[in-house]
C-alpha cells in the first residue's frame, strides 16, 4: 500500500518557499504522493445567508495544475489531485493542463476528480450545477480520448470536438483517472469507469457496502473489480493511532492512503511535517536523502 501526504494548503500560507518546503520534507520522510484539493472560489458567507460549507472566500487554495507544474521542478512525488471539480471546467482545458503536468513529472500525475458541492463555483465558472454527474462521465471519455489519439472527433450531448488534438501528449496514455465517491450513483460510475476511487469514509460497515457497489458495478460493466485503486484517507486530528488507522485501510485493500494534518492544530509548515515525521517514523518509512 502507497502512502501519501495531504497538502495543508489551507494552513501553511501561499508562500512558494514553505510550498516547496512542505514537498521537500514529505518526500524526506519517504512519503509516495502528495494530494492536493481544489476550490477556485469561495463563498463570502455574509453573501449566502445560511451558508454551511467547509470553506469559504478566506480559505486559501492554490489552483491545482499551476501548483503541481511547480512541484514537478521540486519533487519526484506523485502528484495527486483529490479532487479536482471536473464539470465546472472545461473538459479539453483540463486533458491539456494534465497532460502537462504528466509530462513534467515524467508521468507521476494521478487525476482525481469529482462532482463537488459548491454551486457559487458553478455559477462564477458559467456551469451547471445540477446535470454535473452525467456530464462528468462524457467528459471522462474525451480526457482519455484526447490523451491517447494524435487527432480527435467527438460528438457528445455536452462535448464536441472537431477533428482536433493535443501536442505534446501526456507520458501516461491515458493519465489514471481516480473518483471522489460517497452516493450510490457516484460509486456505481466509480465502478463502470474509473481506475481507482476516494471513499469520503473510514473503515467499517458503511465502507464495506460502498466497496460491495463499486465491485458490483465494475463486474456489471464487464471489469475487474480488483485492478480498481482506493485510496484512504487518515486525519490525524481524528484519530487516536495513525498506525492502526493505517492497518485498517490496509485491511480494507486500499492500494493508497494519505496522512492528513489539516485540523489538528499545526502552525506553520513545521508543525505539519513534524507530525509526518512522527507517523512516517511509527510506519516505518525509509527515509529518503534531501
Amino acid at each position: 500500500m502507497q502512502i501519501g501526504v495531504v497538502f495543508p494548503q489551507t494552513e501553511i500560507g501561499a508562500d512558494p518557499a514553505v510550498i516547496r518546503a512542505f514537498a521537500a520534507g514529505a518526500e524526506e520522510l519517504g512519503y509516495a504522493h502528495l494530494v492536493a484539493y481544489d476550490h477556485v472560489l469561495g463563498a463570502d458567507p455574509e453573501g449566502h445567508p445560511g451558508w454551511s460549507g467547509p470553506y469559504d472566500v478566506d480559505t486559501t487554495f492554490h489552483e491545482p495544475f499551476v501548483l503541481m507544474g511547480y512541484l514537478a521542478a521540486v519533487t519526484s512525488l506523485e502528484l495527486v489531485t483529490s479532487i479536482l471539480i471536473l464539470p465546472q471546467r472545461q473538459t479539453a482545458l483540463v486533458a491539456k493542463q494534465a497532460a502537462e503536468v504528466d509530462l513534467l513529472t515524467e508521468g507521476r500525475l494521478r487525476l482525481g476528480v469529482g462532482l463537488g458541492w459548491n454551486p457559487v463555483e458553478y455559477e462564477a465558472l458559467d456551469k451547471n450545477f445540477t446535470d454535473r454527474g452525467r456530464r462528468m462521465t462524457e467528459q471522462v471519455r474525451l480526457l482519455r480520448l484526447l490523451w491517447t489519439q494524435r487527432v480527435v472527433t467527438f460528438d457528445g450531448r455536452y462535448e464536441r470536438v472537431t477533428a482536433a488534438g493535443l501536442n505534446p501528449l501526456p507520458v501516461q496514455r491515458p493519465i489514471p483517472i481516480w473518483f471522489g465517491a460517497y452516493a450510490p450513483a457516484a460509486l456505481r460510475r466509480a465502478g463502470r469507469i474509473a481506475d481507482g476511487w476516494f471513499p469520503n469514509i473510514g473503515p467499517g460497515p458503511q465502507l464495506d457496502d460502498a466497496i460491495a457497489i463499486v465491485r458490483s458495478a465494475a463486474e456489471a460493466a464487464e471489469r475487474d473489480p480488483d485492478t480498481i485503486g482506493m485510496e484512504g484517507r487518515v486525519p490525524l486530528a481524528r484519530v487516536s493511532n495513525p498506525v492502526t488507522a493505517v492497518a485498517r485501510w490496509r485491511e480494507a485493500n486500499a492500494t493508497h492512503v494519505s496522512i492528513n494534518t489539516m485540523g489538528m492544530g499545526a502552525t506553520g509548515v513545521d508543525a505539519h511535517l513534524a507530525a509526518l515525521a512522527e507517523v512516517a517514523s511509527a510506519l516505518g518509512l525509509t527515509a529518503r536523502p534531501s
